[in-house]
C-alpha cells in the first residue's frame, strides 16, 4: 500500500487535472480495482461537470472514470499504486 500524505494527494490531484491516471486501489469489499480516471475538464462531458460530488471529504478523491463514463471515488488510504496512463 502506498501512503499518500497531503502533499502527495495534492500532487495527484494536480496531475489528474491535466492527465489521465491509472489508480490501483482496494475497494470496500476487499477486491482490487484499477481505475482509469481524470479531472481534466476537456475529457469530462460538459453535461456532467456540475454533477461532481459537492460534499468534501479529505479522505476520498472523486474523479471521472473514463471507462464507466461516470463519477467515481476512491479512498486515499486504499491506494496501492498510481501510474500515468500513456
Amino acid at each position: 500500500m502506498v501512503y499518500l500524505d497531503d502533499v502527495s494527494r495534492e500532487g495527484v490531484r494536480r496531475i489528474l487535472r491535466t492527465s489521465v491516471l491509472d489508480v490501483t486501489f482496494t475497494k470496500v469489499d476487499g477486491t482490487e480495482r484499477v481505475m482509469k480516471c481524470t479531472l481534466n475538464e476537456d475529457l469530462i462531458p460538459q453535461t456532467t461537470r456540475s454533477e461532481t460530488p459537492r460534499k468534501s471529504n479529505p479522505d476520498v478523491c472523486a474523479v471521472w472514470d473514463l471507462e464507466n463514463q461516470s463519477w467515481r471515488s476512491f479512498r486515499w488510504d486504499s491506494v496501492i499504486k498510481v501510474e500515468v496512463d500513456l
